[in-house]
């Protein structure tokens, strides 16, 4: 079948409109399918038509599925995982049917029967183990392998992985889109190349660079053949640009339309997914007057939350109970506990600020970041603080944030990675070792809740100790989370099955429909 034109109904549109780049930070990682919700539109969408998609930034890596490229293979339902997680982050069978643990730091995989690639080759145990040792061996290593020592094999029908050492979370590794398994022709040159060498229910046929790609049906799909005759997808970095293809018509579904281009579309197009990301006020625990526990409690007590949600986010934000949002499903239950409530009983007691100047940073990447730090001085500055602001380019605030520079620092931070686990990121932010210790923070009692939840096994018992850490770290008030983003996905009315998901890694699947 020869290729379609790329997104045919954007291209004219944005030939005429100038796009700007506009930065983003996007979290990365997160869960498959059942990881959202989807649309249900009561009008009914149109089988067998194609889905033009408008997607916010174009590949960065020529779509190599070792890079964050992948996550745009997954939101096409182009390229598969041997697992996909569900909405609590647990492992579920993908292109793997079943797994076992033979020891502390052996699994093994049994390959699905009956999957062919797009290009007509049949998945083995021998072709998926050669694609994951691809990015085992890659350099740089793809982002969910980052310090994990991993070795695969082929045995029969199954892939059998061996890790240096204990990894509990082995199985939800496997899930991150950086380790989709692609035919071996991918792999041919000194690229990887995912054009028609996936397994999911569309086959990309061909990419324009950064302007679009084309998807088409593929009949031959394992689990069915999908509802739409393809995609069209247009990268369309500029949010005026995205809102007005929304707006028009042009574009069946839309990623991230600005939160500032929301009142010019029709709120019925306008679905708000909450993100696994937390805007939060660290505190140099080290030096300086947030040492003193005393002021970091007056900090806490004197930030209003909701004033930042609706003058900053016009509401399309929720006021953060904790580090983890509502993306996170298990995390408002496990603050009900007796358990949780009792971590932060002793919290320290807000003392004067007494005219103590600090210093806040932030940076101009985000948006909303500046805004947010005018509020929070002027909060601040009523209860007592004395305050100055410095915001710079991320590139040259970041450094001196590390080493703990100012006396607070204002971030939006994607609290799960790729394994769909929060714990990293904990670790990474509040370990004595972590590497993103912003706080300069270091507690013994923090560094063994940490430690009990990186040794738990995922599901429930895993939850619980990520929540003890959680109330842990609140208690020494380490770090105020102030707000939870949320992403507002645009969908033309009639459109169904275009899936909501809080880590962006689904959008569109085998039964996604367009609007009629």
């Amino acid at each position: 079948m020869p290729p379609r034109p790329t997104a045919p109904r954007l291209a004219a549109r944005r030939t005429g409109l100038g796009l700007a780049a506009v930065s983003l930070l996007l979290l990365t990682g997160c869960f498959s399918e059942g990881s959202g919700t989807t649309s249900a539109g009561g009008a009914g969408g149109s089988t067998d038509a194609r889905i033009e998609l408008a997607m916010l930034q174009p590949p960065r890596s020529g779509l190599s599925p070792l890079s964050d490229d992948a996550f745009k293979l997954s939101r096409w339902s182009t390229a598969e995982t041997l697992i996909r997680l569900d909405e609590a982050g647990e492992a579920q069978p993908m292109l793997a049917t079943e797994w076992e643990q033979l020891d502390e730091t052996t699994w093994s995989f049994t390959v699905r029967d009956g999957v062919t690639f797009h290009d007509g080759t049949e998945l083995t145990a021998e072709n998926a183990a050669a694609s994951l040792a691809r990015a085992v061996e890659a350099e740089p290593a793809p982002r969910i392998l980052d310090g994990v020592q991993m070795s695969v094999a082929a045995e029969g029908n199954t892939v059998r992985v061996t890790t240096a050492e204990a990894d509990p979370l082995v199985p939800q590794r496997l899930s991150s889109p950086q380790l989709s398994i692609l035919a071996p022709a991918a792999y041919e040159g000194r690229a990887v190349t995912p054009v028609g060498h996936g397994t999911g229910p569309f086959e990309l046929t061909a990419v324009d660079g950064t302007s679009g790609a084309t998807l088409e049906r593929y009949e031959d799909y394992w689990d069915g053949a999908a509802a739409a005759a393809g995609i069209d997808v247009s990268f369309v970095p500029d949010g005026t640009a995205r809102a007005a293809a929304l707006r028009t018509g042009e574009a069946d579904v839309v990623e991230a339309v600005p939160v500032g281009q929301a009142a010019q579309v029709e709120e019925d197009l306008l679905e708000e997914v909450p993100m696994p990301r937390t805007n939060t006020l660290y505190l140099n625990t080290e030096e300086g007057p947030f040492a003193d526990p005393a002021l970091r409690a007056a900090a806490r007590e004197a930030l209003d939350p909701q004033g930042i949600v609706d003058g900053v986010y016009e509401g399309r934000a929720d006021v953060a109970a904790g580090l983890l949002g509502p993306a996170i499903p298990y995390a408002a239950a496990g603050r009900e506990t007796d358990a949780y409530r009792d971590l932060l009983a002793d919290r320290a007691e807000a003392g004067d600020p007494a005219g103590q100047k600090i210093t806040i940073g932030t940076f101009t990447d985000r948006a909303e970041l500046p805004e947010v730090a005018v509020q929070l001085q002027q909060q601040l500055e009523a209860a007592g603080f004395e305050v100055e602001l410095e915001v710079r380019e991320y590139q040259y605030i970041e450094a001196d944030a590390i080493e703990g520079e100012f006396d607070a620092f204002i971030l939006s931070r994607a609290t799960v990675l790729d394994s769909g686990d929060p714990v990293a990121y904990m670790v990474s932010d509040f370990g004595c070792e972590g590497s993103f210790n912003l706080s300069q923070f270091c507690s013994e009692a923090v560094d063994d809740a940490l430690t009990a939840a990186e040794q738990a096994a995922p599901g429930p018992e895993r939850q619980e100790a990520i929540l003890a850490a959680e109330a842990a770290i609140l208690a020494e008030d380490a770090a105020i989370p102030m707000l939870h983003e949320r992403v507002i996905q645009g969908e033309q009315g009639g459109v169904q099955g275009a899936v909501r998901d809080p880590r962006e890694r689904e959008l569109i699947t085998a039964e996604t429909t367009a609007a009629e």
